[in-house]
């Protein structure tokens, strides 16, 4: 299937690295030019790098540009900044906004209720829902001017599931901050829809799993099969499983999908969701 991307110019957040690099690396093999906002310059210069000559390996994508802008989602002026230079470093208005750029869950234990301060809260809700406003504000007229456009929002399956009281109201106000960018954005052709990942294989991964084998005396294999079968499908999801579902809703293909939350985690037991 074609998913009509080639020429279109994405702006990804948390690019350089984990979910955010996978998917910036699949919408550059779908022929979109990309570029990727993180706070590290090192790193986003490695990626991008990396992504624009794995781009350059096949005829049919050679030419498309990945490029990196340096950026803190949590400063309006640092964002609006970043967004003007991917846009002229691309050649016009950004068409696909993917927002990534927060800290992942599940790598470390949340604090409980007695743990958790003002500045935690305040911190976590700045970058990953006022972050994701910061983004999406900057591109929207763009997308207006043209008509079209698409702003995906990773959030993640703490929105429906308990572990992390602060992980669960940042993921649930993302869903609620989607919708709402849905109705008021899609009458100018703009669809809006938010993806939960959940455990998800990154270039973390491997080291968590090694330390956990360590702590617990058992094999790598045995850690990795126990964070399988968290999910219904028995395998650990990749953060380019992932990616191929967000590059669809990236899609102009995913028109009939606006407002809506799609789960990636591999099917989370028991819960249903409609």
């Amino acid at each position: 299937m074609d998913l009509q991307l080639k020429g279109k110019r994405a702006l990804v957040t948390g690019g350089s690295r984990g979910i955010g690099k996978a998917i910036a690396k699949a919408l550059a093999h779908e022929g979109a030019d990309v570029a990727l906002l993180a706070r590290n310059p090192q790193a986003l210069a490695d990626t991008a790098r990396e992504l624009s000559e794995l781009s350059e390996l096949t005829d049919e994508h050679a030419g498309r540009k990945v490029v990196g802008v340096v950026a803190n989602t949590g400063d309006d002026e640092q964002v609006k900044l970043a967004v003007a230079s991917a846009a002229a470093q691309l050649g016009g208005p950004i068409d696909i906004l993917v927002n990534a750029a927060a800290e992942p869950a599940g790598y470390a234990s949340p604090p409980k209720l007695a743990e958790i301060t003002g500045d935690f809260f305040h911190a976590e809700m700045d970058i990953k829902v006022m972050g994701y406003i910061r983004c999406a504000r900057e591109v929207v007229a763009g997308m207006k001017a043209s008509g079209w456009g698409r702003i995906v929002n990773i959030s993640g399956l703490a929105a429906r599931q308990t572990g992390s009281a602060v992980g669960s109201m940042r993921n649930i106000s993302v869903a609620a901050l989607t919708k709402n960018m849905a109705d008021e954005l899609g009458p100018h052709g703009i669809n809006v829809t938010v993806v939960h990942p959940g455990l998800t294989r990154t270039e973390r991964t491997a080291p968590l799993i090694a330390e956990r084998a360590r702590s617990q005396g058992v094999s790598e294999q045995a850690v990795e099969a126990q964070m399988a079968g968290g999910n219904s499908i028995n395998h650990l999801v990749d953060a380019s499983e992932v990616a191929d579902v967000v590059v669809f809703l990236c899609s102009p293909r995913s028109r009939a999908i606006n407002g809506d939350a799609i789960a990636a985690g591999g099917g989370a037991p028991k819960g249903i969701h409609y």
